[in-house]
């Protein structure tokens, strides 16, 4: 996975949703359409990376935890090749719905050859209406501006997913299926699996294409504690919340440390983001497919 690309998907959602926000919305089902699978809107990307909570459209107070999540994706390529990535990062919740999320990537490409820093830190704070991306290696702190209107664009989000699934569901290009309940890293989550079929010469197949969605959420920690995703396209990426304390988090964490350089805007500079074109990943990475 890359970094910036990664840092993209959090500094777009942020700003799309505006960070300041007091909302309490439910998570939407997000539909597993081809716009999802294709890497289409942010939302859907972003949970299976496991940054949900890091939307402003979603704060969640009263269930303050502690875990670690392990994000992996596998593809075989047509000559037999096998990539695998694993993300890895631990998350902190406390009881005012403020989240900080300690990333790990994998040491490979230019960060090997330029001896980069594989990690970085965000902080979403609700209560103080800020979001930050931390830099350990540089103690820089980059601070996301602050926009209004959180709660309408997350609702309205919610609105067109719902509408769109319930349209796949009805056509018979989706079908949706409820697995029940199952305790995953010792909580009760429900589970619901999402079969997608994207029939002959839609995007060019000559033979149907069948993608899976599993996800299983917790309504106590209202948090998807595992999804899974296996698209022929695309291979299989698991997203799994392991470790899981329910414990109130030390307030530092949400703070900028004291020997930070806070720096305000965009975490590239100058305003550029590092944006793959829309339905895209960047050069030689497979769009994530959704957990949600």
């Amino acid at each position: 996975m890359n970094r910036k690309w990664i840092l993209s998907f959090f500094t777009a959602a942020m700003l799309s949703s505006a960070v300041v926000t007091t909302s309490q919305e439910p998570p939407p089902g997000l539909p597993p359409h081809d716009e999802f699978m294709q890497g289409g809107p942010l939302g859907a990307r972003m949970e299976i990376l496991g940054f949900e909570e890091m939307h402003p459209g979603k704060v969640v107070t009263g269930a303050p935890y502690f875990a670690v999540s392990v994000t992996e994706t596998t593809q075989t390529l047509a000559d037999g090749t096998t990539i695998d990535r694993k993300i890895q990062a631990n998350i902190f919740r406390d009881g005012q719905g403020r989240v900080r999320r300690e990333t790990t990537l994998p040491v490979i490409g230019p960060l090997v050859a330029n001896g980069k820093s594989n990690s970085f830190v965000m902080i979403h704070d609700p209560v103080a209406g800020t979001a930050f991306i931390l830099h350990p290696d540089t103690k820089i702190a980059d601070q996301l501006p602050a926009h209004g209107g959180g709660k309408k664009n997350s609702g309205a989000l919610k609105d067109k997913f719902e509408a769109h699934i319930q349209q796949e569901v009805a056509s018979g290009t989706v079908k949706k299926e409820d697995l029940g309940t199952q305790t995953i890293s010792g909580v009760a989550a429900q589970g619901t699996r999402y079969t997608h079929t994207i029939p002959v010469g839609q995007i060019g197949n000559d033979k149907p294409i069948t993608a899976v969605t599993e996800r299983w959420y917790s309504a106590d920690l209202q948090v998807v504690v595992k999804s899974t995703r296996t698209d022929p396209r695309f291979g299989t990426t698991t997203y799994t919340l392991t470790t899981i304390q329910r414990q109130e988090p030390a307030a530092t964490l949400f703070t900028v440390p004291s020997d930070y350089t806070v720096r305000q805007g965009h975490p590239h500079g100058k305003g550029n983001m590092m944006y793959a074109p829309a339905g895209q990943a960047p050069a030689g990475v497979p769009p994530p497919p959704p957990g949600e």
